[in-house]
């Protein structure tokens, strides 16, 4: 907890935070933005395959910051859990930074970033809680600006990253440019990690008090062999599909039990809020097989459908690497956030902001035309390859989606599920997320190429089919969101009259 007068200010011990966070997100997403398109290319794995291992990565990736939270709070302490993340996930880029195209190397370099992942990312957050603990008039502003350190990182490395791909590969060879690219995000986050060596004494007075208590020689060496047992095992269910989807539709048995057991077990005041997470928790998956497009079907459809020429009244301006489209989700998520904010601040004055669970219907339907979007550009198409105006209007509908249902999950946890349960649900929710991320991966393949087409004439309609189902889908995910709305509604009313309103916990997986 902060301490009252901290010898340092709050701005200062934030910035020290956020730009960590920065660059870590700039390593993140600049391998995220790649492994996909590596995958198939230097390892030689089909589509099929390289998409549900992708998803059964980001199912980990999503899931292991329940176990480092943890860590941070009763094992070692916030701070030290953060910067050994930090240090683990530079660790897993270098490895991918090695010029080899053996998956087994790949599957534990992703089993290590998958560990190193879930220890920064949980104890990074925690820490901006802390700095700015019992000041409800600044938090918001900060989480504002944290989330912003996301984009920004994301926005420099999914631009910069296949760029040095290319780059290095057409002056030296292609092999080099892959693993420059990979390597890169570990040079990013090592400066991050410099950075922070520099500014660590202005977080000397905010972390767990675990933070405050030496690590005892034989806790750490346990957390070794045990961070070690993890990356094995995660590098073993990556190079396993089998196991890989045995874990996840496993794992989504145990929330639905969970929930359920609450649910039935919780006092009666209780149990209307905990309905109204678990409807939205359900919704919020759905939203996230959408989002699994990104690196997947949406990243594979940019390399075979997509004009690369982006032109504005017949003017050519310049050219798209294929991955970068990607990066057109974070470029819109800035653009729009400050709009929303300023919408919800007006409807707010006038009493007349929408419920949680119509923001979600409206993000449905965002998210449905979006995907629509692919289909119209399809008419105009040249060749089997659409306007690069296409991938932008598309991907700026989606990510308007995204800000709707996505940005409000983990509010909704905190609004709706009693604190007593709030950590544990947190942890829930993360997991839940995690595996639509591999159904997400799943659904992609429905866009799968046969080994006799390479036409983009041909493929056009392949991922088009795709779209169009993704686009009646998302429709039919707002109706049950419009259609639950009076339900939603009258849960809200039993919880709201049972409990004092919890302020808002945003997430940066927004």
């Amino acid at each position: 907890m902060a301490i009252q007068n901290p010898p340092v200010s709050q701005t200062r011990s934030f910035s020290t935070v956020f730009l960590i966070e920065m660059w870590e997100r700039f390593g993140f997403y600049g391998m995220q933005v790649l492994m996909v398109t590596y995958m198939m290319k230097k390892l030689g794995f089909a589509d099929t395959k390289a998409n549900l291992v992708w998803g059964a990565a980001a199912a980990l990736i999503y899931a292991t910051p329940a176990i480092g939270g943890w860590v941070g709070d009763k094992l070692i302490g916030t701070r030290r859990t953060m910067v050994i993340g930090a240090l683990v996930l530079t660790l897993g880029y270098a490895m991918l930074w090695i010029p080899s195209n053996d998956p087994t190397l790949t599957y534990l370099s992703l089993g290590v970033i998958i560990v190193g992942n879930g220890f920064f990312k949980p104890n990074a957050g925690n820490l901006v809680r802390k700095i700015y603990e019992g000041d409800d008039v600044r938090i918001d502003s900060a989480f504002t600006i944290y989330y912003m350190a996301v984009n920004v990182g994301s926005m420099v490395s999914m631009t910069a990253t296949p760029w040095i791909r290319d780059y290095v590969a057409q002056h030296y060879s292609d092999a080099m440019g892959w693993h420059t690219a990979f390597g890169s995000c570990a040079v990013g986050l090592a400066l991050g990690l410099i950075n922070y060596s520099l500014m660590h004494r202005t977080l000397a007075h905010i972390g767990s008090p675990a933070d405050e208590q030496p690590v005892k020689a034989s806790r750490a060496l346990a957390l070794l062999a045990a961070s070690l047992v993890l990356v094995v095992v995660a590098a073993f269910i990556l190079q396993s599909l089998l196991a890989a989807k045995i874990c996840v539709y496993l794992a989504g048995i145990v929330i639905l039990g969970i929930f359920f057991h609450l649910i039935r077990n919780a006092q009666k005041s209780e149990r209307a809020g905990l309905i109204a997470a678990l409807v939205l928790t359900v919704q919020t998956i759905f939203f996230f097989i959408f989002y699994a497009q990104m690196a997947t079907s949406l990243n594979l459809f940019a390399q075979k459908n997509v004009n690369l020429s982006f032109d504005v009244f017949g003017t050519h301006l310049f050219n798209w690497i294929p991955e970068q489209y990607q990066n057109l989700n974070a470029i819109w998520i800035v653009i729009l956030s400050p709009v929303l904010v300023a919408i919800y601040n007006t409807l707010g004055r006038a009493g007349k902001d929408p419920s949680v669970a119509a923001k979600f219907a409206f993000g449905f339907a965002a998210v449905a035309l979006g995907f629509f979007m692919y289909g119209f550009g399809a008419l105009s198409a040249v060749d089997g390859q659409v306007s690069s105006w296409t991938m932008i209007w598309g991907y700026g509908l989606y990510s308007l989606g995204e800000l709707l249902v996505s940005g409000l999950g983990l509010a909704m946890i905190a609004r709706y599920v009693p604190a007593r349960m709030g950590g544990f649900m947190m942890g829930a929710y993360y997991v839940a997320v995690g595996i639509s991320q591999y159904l997400g991966s799943v659904v992609a393949n429905l866009a799968a190429m046969p080994e006799n087409i390479s036409s983009p004439v041909e493929s056009l309609n392949i991922y088009v089919g795709l779209f169009n189902k993704l686009g009646f889908v998302g429709v039919g995910c707002t109706v049950i969101a419009l259609v639950m709305l009076p339900l939603m509604n009258k849960l809200s009313r039993s919880h709201s009259e049972a409990h004092t309103p919890l302020p808002a916990v945003h997430s940066e997986e927004v």
